[in-house]
């Protein structure tokens, strides 16, 4: 599972990590953010559920109950290794990057190591990193989320995404929540 954010995504991500359970497929997190904040947002992202949260390393690799925060300053992708395992690459990114992290870099990752087996969320946020990505996503089979008007602090970044026919799902936080939990559940074969 992969979710993005900026303006007001600090908050949504606390939110939606407070209602998740243990023992949820692994989670990688994009959230706008000045450099060498990262590693105390996902200090704070560790003490409000039951999801184990640490900033991503280079090589690490996506765990059950595990979400990783995108380190500021880098670009975060996911990989493919032997099996069906799946690690992080955490490089440089490129003069022309806008966005570092960049959603769009992490959702297209998830588009291509992943396909229908990822699940994509865009949260709160100016603009529209992370649109292009989830629609690449979509595209895979993936399933695909936003967090809707009422509950965002900005509505760029999911407007421009349900624009593009890149959303599946619209909801609020705690909706959102439920309906990652369900499609996990779906997606392993195991019901409530």
């Amino acid at each position: 599972m992969v979710l993005g954010g900026s303006t007001g995504g600090p908050a949504a991500l606390a939110h939606i990590l407070s209602l998740l359970p243990g023992d949820m497929p692994p989670i990688v997190l994009a959230q706008h953010m000045l450099d060498g904040f990262s590693a105390s947002f996902a200090e704070q992202l560790d003490r409000v559920g039951a999801i184990r949260v640490f900033e991503a390393v280079d090589g690490a690799p996506l765990e059950r109950g595990v979400a990783l925060v995108a380190p500021a300053g880098s670009q975060t992708r996911i990989t493919a290794g032997a099996g069906l395992s799946l690690a992080l690459e955490v490089v440089s990114p490129s003069a022309q990057d806008i966005h570092r992290p960049s959603i769009d870099v992490l959702f297209h990752s998830a588009a291509a190591a992943v396909g229908a087996r990822a699940l994509g969320v865009i949260l709160t946020g100016m603009g529209r990193d992370g649109a292009e990505g989830l629609l690449a996503m979509r595209l895979a089979g993936a399933m695909t989320f936003a967090q809707d008007e009422a509950s965002s602090a900005v509505f760029g970044m999911p407007a421009r995404a349900i624009e593009i026919g890149a959303v599946q799902h619209v909801a609020d936080l705690p909706d959102l929540a439920a309906a990652l939990v369900d499609a996990t559940r779906v997606r392993s074969g195991t019901t409530h």
